[in-house]
């Protein structure tokens, strides 16, 4: 598993347990070398975010019970991969990110200035 630490440079903090979220399925946005796409992005999904993940092919909104996925719907907090996140931002469609709940591993493919233009404030 890659350190924990998120773009910020501090400790990487939970990003949901309701669903539960994360490669790992720990709530956190961790990743390491196995993990396809890059899960380390903590979004606060919108409608359409969602929608523009599914016309790309990654089905977000859908219960999966066999696989123990709930399906999202706007408002859940998810991490999602960091790929699909820049693609959704770059065509005017980026949803919230919880900067503290976001790997850094992220900036390997995300800048953070472009995360910044979407991040949540944090919870006090």
């Amino acid at each position: 598993m890659y350190a924990s630490l998120n773009v910020l440079g501090g400790p990487l903090q939970q990003c949901s347990t309701d669903p539960m979220t994360g490669w790992f399925r720990d709530g956190c946005c961790n990743s390491d070398d196995h993990a396809r796409g890059m899960p380390t992005i903590c979004a606060q999904v919108t409608e359409v975010f969602l929608l523009f993940l599914k016309d790309a092919g990654n089905d977000l909104i859908t219960p999966h019970p066999e696989m123990g996925f709930p399906g999202l719907k706007p408002g859940d907090q998810w991490c999602v991969c960091a790929q699909s996140w820049r693609r959704a931002h770059l065509s005017g469609k980026g949803c919230p990110v919880k900067s503290e709940s976001t790997h850094a591993a992220t900036l390997k493919v995300v800048p953070l200035e472009e995360m910044m233009m979407h991040s949540i404030a944090p919870e006090v």
